[in-house]
């Protein structure tokens, strides 16, 4: 038994709705068969004149209308498009063409997820962006890096600016990371970690602070070596102070007390280094010392022609008295130094030596 149905025409060229009569042994209807269904009045217009909605929904050319689907009556509804404002010389609502070009021409930054800048942090080499492999390594900072990509960039000295305090291999800290359990980290998955805590089994992915122990490497989290309280490596067994133990991607806080420890090693090597170097030449230091000291004599004194040294005769050290030393010595002397004569438009400068 068929269900007579039909639809409500309700257009801007007429008043009142207006009935149709679908043929029930019709299953399917498209857009063109409903507008086959309307008067010559509704179809005078092309149908891209209008948007056309059934029932609250729009429909398009290809949209196919299941008839069993409809309800007993159904409104079929027609609505004139609005021109203008898109591009067809109506208003853009711009002052000037300039402020609407402008307006289009700025990109806006995209949005970075906060979850996904994270995860590269951990799980990426902070100098080559690529996923971590082994073997990996430390800067004193707490920065992840794969070390083939650190040690390339070091030999072709194209380190950028910002890890320019890495001048070798005694800057790096070879670290040992743990594998998640069951995986081996050639997954090739770069959205979930790939290691893990050897000691509570945390996953190496920024949501927990990890420590990477400097003597023997291996990397942990913070809430083990809480929890376990020891003098040693949890793993190895090998001995560890407080010193020894670098945060991993840490807070700016962090990073800072870690940059101020380095420069402080790097200091104390630096003057380690000054203090052997002064002690093994103390010799020639104090050999040169008496070179310089000697020369200087020589050159406030003149040889005669008898071979007898005489002290070389110097303005200033005959000043009469009341006489201002400067003054007396330039009468002897150049008074201005080379440097000091200028060129101007009226006049040039030619001191001795000079012309």
């Amino acid at each position: 038994m068929h269900i007579r149905r039909q639809i409500l025409v309700k257009s801007p060229y007429h008043q009142q709705s207006v009935a149709l009569q679908l043929d029930p042994s019709q299953s399917v209807l498209t857009l063109s068969n409903l507008t086959s269904l309307l008067e010559p009045s509704h179809r005078r217009s092309s149908l891209s004149d209008f948007s056309v909605s059934l029932d609250g929904k729009p429909l398009n050319a290809s949209t196919r209308i299941q008839v069993s689907n409809l309800p007993p009556v159904s409104m079929l509804a027609l609505h004139p498009r609005l021109l203008g404002g898109g591009g067809d010389g109506g208003a853009t609502g711009a002052e000037s063409r300039d402020c609407y070009l402008k307006m289009y021409a700025e990109k806006k930054p995209d949005k970075v997820d906060p979850n996904e800048q994270r995860l590269s942090k951990w799980l990426n080499c902070a100098l080559s962006n690529e996923p971590l492999a082994e073997p990996c390594v430390i800067d004193l900072l707490g920065n992840l890096f794969n070390k083939e990509a650190l040690v390339n960039a070091l030999l072709t000295k194209k380190l950028p600016k910002q890890f320019s305090y890495i001048k070798g291999l005694k800057d790096m800290v070879n670290i040992k990371l743990t594998h998640v359990a069951g995986g081996d980290g050639l997954s090739g998955d770069t959205t979930s970690a790939q290691f893990q805590c050897p000691v509570s089994g945390l996953e190496f992915n920024g949501k927990y602070k990890f420590f990477a122990l400097r003597g023997c490497g291996h990397v942990m989290s913070a809430k083990a070596l809480k929890e376990v309280k020891s003098s040693s490596c949890l793993v190895c067994h090998a001995d560890v102070k407080d010193c020894d133990k670098i945060v991993i991607n840490g807070t700016e806080e962090e990073v800072s007390l870690l940059r101020e420890k380095m420069e402080e090693e790097k200091a104390k090597v630096r003057e380690k280094k000054g203090g052997s170097k002064k002690s093994k030449n103390g010799v020639a230091v104090v050999a040169d010392a008496s070179v310089k000291v000697v020369k200087r004599q020589m050159d406030n004194v003149n040889v005669n022609g008898n071979g007898v040294a005489v002290k070389k005769f110097k303005a200033g050290d005959a000043v009469p008295v009341n006489a201002t030393k400067e003054v007396y010595a330039s009468l002897f002397t150049s008074s201005k130094k080379k440097s000091d004569f200028r060129e101007t438009y009226s006049c040039r400068s030619l001191p001795l030596g000079r012309n």
